[in-house]
Formats: structure tokens, C-alpha cells, sequence
């Protein structure tokens, strides 16, 4: 692969941008395809840049052009706007035909643990049903299903730290007792490199060592960052209306209903065994200092919404 072209999506944004980081210390040629090319560039010219625009399926695949792999990692976290999870789906095969159409041997697919045709809930019915196109596109594939992703950049673990360092109460949905295993940023870029180096066709998840149930990831965020926070149990209903208030002061979605109830479902853990290294409660005393010290808006990050 020392000399084949790696396209990653989204390598200016977070999970793409450590992809893209492996790849480039490992001495590949990258270029990413991004749907912001105004934001500032972490690789200068080491990163070749394309615009992400699927109204123009022929500009994609002559962006693609002589690429050897494609990393997808677009998606959409919730529906704004005309976002939709329709349309990110349309968005994804007008991207995944692209790259058939360039003669792109080989794409990884970023996908979610647990996504199901049938599931009631559109964001991981929506990456089932890309499963199956990634699948059927005629090219050698990898799916990689991460849990929750955590980091420097990441929204989910920073923003409870945020609440927790900032509202003297925070309230867990139910009863707290539903369970997660998060996986850090650099090994989900280092599993996901690892299959695109792979030929055979496989679907793996991306998860961490560690399963905590949202109890104790509250409480292990709440004693690494010092937090006198009360924890409090309230119906779904009650402490979804309370992420909405705390939505409305940052102008943000805090946290969505899918959201809540996907984590309550147990569909962000894995029945397979780990396969990222690092510990979220080792990340956590590491980076205690800043962790949740500022808001980490999913609306300001993507659409350019100011808090």
C-alpha cells in the first residue's frame, strides 16, 4: 500500500482526522473528501483536499480517481435541517457509486455496534441498511462498528464533564443501570487502518476494555474532575425536557430521544472481545485538567451554530 491513495472522509473533522493522521505517519498518500474545506488544515500539504458534494456524483468519482481505498466516515449524529437520516443514507450511496465508478478497490465502512435493519431507531437502521449497500457495491469491504468514541474532540464524554464541573444536579435517565464501552479516538483509527490493509471482506466493532454501566461513568467523571454535582434519577421523559433547557442556553442538541433510548437498549456494548487498548478511566486522570472544561457543541462543530 506504500504507494496506493487512501481517501478518507471527513479527515478535517474528528474520527476522520485521526485516520488520516495514522495513515500519514505510516507514509501514505491521503486525500480527504469534506464538507468543510474552509477549516483549518492539521497536515498542510501533506493532505490532499476535495470537496464532499453529492449533488455532483461525477466530481466524486473524479476526486476518487486512482484511489486504491476509501475510509467513510460520514454520517449524521441527529437529524437538522434537511440533515436527515434519508438523506445520509441517499448521500452515502451516491458516494459508494462514485467509488465503484472511479475503480476503487477496496472501502471501510464506519458503521455503529448493534445497527439493525429493523430497529426502531433511524440512526442505526439507517447504517444497517448502508451495511448491506457497502456490502453489495462489488468492492472488497470492511465495516467497523465503534461504541462511543472518546477523546480531545469528543462531544458526549466532555459534555457530561461540562455539566458535572458546571449545574449542581445531573440527572441520569432511569435508572443508570444500561451499559456502555467506549473506545478511544486513536485505537478506532488504528483498527480502522488495520482494515483497509486487509484484502477478505469482514465486519469487526471498535470497542474499549472497560464496560461501565452510565452510573459508573458518571461517577468516574464526576471524581476525575472534582465535581460536588448530585446525581438524580428521573424518567427519560423528565431528563430529556432538562437537556433541552441546557439546549436552549448553549444553542445546541444536547441530547436527543434516540439517543436516550438506544444507550437504555444496551446497543452501545459489544458481545465481541475488545478491541481498542486504552482505558477510558486512564484517559480520564490523564486528561482531568481540561476534560469538560468548555462546551463542545455538535451544532457549532458541523452547521456553524453559535453558542
Amino acid at each position: 500500500m506504500d504507494d496506493d491513495l487512501l481517501v478518507v472522509t471527513g479527515a478535517l473533522g474528528y474520527t476522520g482526522k485521526y485516520i488520516a493522521r495514522r495513515l500519514l505517519d505510516q507514509g501514505k498518500k491521503v486525500k480527504t473528501l469534506t464538507n468543510h474545506p474552509d477549516r483549518p488544515n492539521p497536515f498542510g500539504g501533506r493532505l490532499g483536499i476535495a470537496p464532499l458534494n453529492f449533488a455532483d456524483p461525477g466530481g466524486l468519482a473524479r476526486s476518487l480517481a486512482g484511489a486504491t481505498t476509501l475510509i467513510n466516515t460520514y454520517w449524521v449524529r441527529f437529524a437538522y435541517g434537511d440533515a436527515t437520516y434519508d438523506r445520509a443514507v441517499a448521500n452515502t450511496r451516491v458516494l459508494l457509486r462514485a467509488a465503484r465508478e472511479a475503480g476503487v478497490r477496496r472501502v471501510v465502512h464506519v458503521s455503529i455496534t448493534n445497527a439493525a435493519a429493523r430497529s426502531p431507531l433511524p440512526y442505526f437502521r439507517g447504517k444497517a441498511l448502508l451495511e448491506e449497500d457497502v456490502a453489495n457495491s462489488g468492492m472488497s469491504y470492511a465495516i467497523v462498528r465503534p461504541t462511543v468514541i472518546f477523546g480531545p474532540e469528543d462531544i458526549l464524554i466532555n459534555n457530561i464533564a461540562w455539566a458535572l464541573r458546571r449545574f449542581p444536579l445531573f440527572p441520569v435517565p432511569g435508572r443508570g443501570d444500561y451499559r456502555l464501552q467506549p473506545v478511544f479516538v486513536g485505537d478506532m483509527a488504528g483498527i480502522t487502518v488495520q482494515a483497509a490493509e486487509k484484502e477478505e471482506n469482514l465486519v469487526m466493532d471498535a470497542v474499549g476494555p472497560e464496560t461501565f454501566t452510565f452510573n459508573e461513568l458518571v461517577a468516574l467523571i464526576r471524581a476525575r474532575v472534582g465535581s460536588r454535582s448530585s446525581i438524580v434519577h428521573l424518567p427519560p421523559g423528565v431528563a430529556l425536557s432538562m437537556c433541552g433547557l441546557v439546549g436552549r442556553s448553549v444553542n445546541d442538541v444536547v441530547l436527543t430521544r434516540d439517543e436516550i433510548e438506544g444507550l437504555m437498549a444496551g446497543l452501545l456494548v459489544s458481545a465481541s472481545p475488545a478491541t481498542g487498548t486504552t482505558r477510558l478511566s486512564d484517559w480520564l486522570r490523564d486528561n482531568a485538567a481540561t476534560v469538560g472544561t468548555a462546551y463542545a457543541s455538535e451544532l457549532g462543530r458541523h452547521y456553524r451554530i453559535r453558542q
